[in-house]
């Protein structure tokens, strides 16, 4: 492998460039110690700055490659859906689910897209936050979840948006804080597209008189 090569390979591999040039540093900083000890100091701080950020952008990078893991969870946060032309697309997340993050009454709200909820349905504490209070003659319904059959309570949001996606008056469900830990978009609004579909990871949202 002449130099040309050499350079291409560690350009290729920045993580191994890094370590590399870390434990250079170390040797120079050892080798400078004596005859110029500020020098050296200076140098040895540096290398074990390069070692901890190769070691932890290689922790990063092998918990993004493992999908069940916390800290692929926590790096692979909720975004925003994406437009593609008359289409709102959302990726599916490390969890195996479709999240995004939607503007609720206007403020901004993780939301898992969820085929087997009747409703679209909040915590109360997100409830109270964006404004939403519920309607004075419900007198509640209960709603199947992951925690057991729960009493919720209706009410009527201005907005919800996401992507080229825009409901307006529509129901949700506030659920009990502790018994709701995720908020849904549910059925009541998925219907009212033109269609949705699953393709390659992603889910494909089109509204109506697109």
């Amino acid at each position: 492998m002449n130099l040309g090569e050499l350079g291409e390979f560690l350009f290729d591999q920045p993580l191994l460039t890094l370590t590399i040039a870390a434990i250079l540093l170390a040797v120079g900083a050892g080798m400078l110690a004596a005859s110029r000890p500020r020098i050296g100091h200076a140098l040895r701080n540096t290398a074990y700055l390069g070692l901890v950020a190769a070691l932890l952008l290689t922790v990063a990078q092998l918990a993004g490659h493992n999908n069940r893991s916390e800290a692929a969870l926590w790096l692979d946060r909720t975004r925003p859906a994406e437009i593609v032309g008359k289409e709102t697309v959302i990726a599916m997340r490390a969890d195996g689910h479709f999240w995004v993050e939607a503007q609720l009454n206007g403020e901004p709200v993780d939301f898992l897209i969820d085929t087997g909820a009747t409703y679209t349905g909040v915590s109360k504490r997100v409830a109270q936050r964006v404004g939403l209070q519920p309607d004075a003659d419900d007198d509640g319904v209960l709603l199947d979840t992951a925690n057991g059959t729960i009493v919720a309570r209706m009410a009527s949001a201005n907005s919800l948006r996401f992507g080229g996606i825009e409901a307006n008056s529509l129901p949700v469900a506030i659920g009990p804080d502790g018994e709701v830990d995720t908020n849904v978009i549910g059925m009541n609004l998925l219907s009212q597209l033109a269609s949705w579909r699953v393709e390659s990871s992603r889910l494909i949202l089109v509204p109506k008189g697109r």
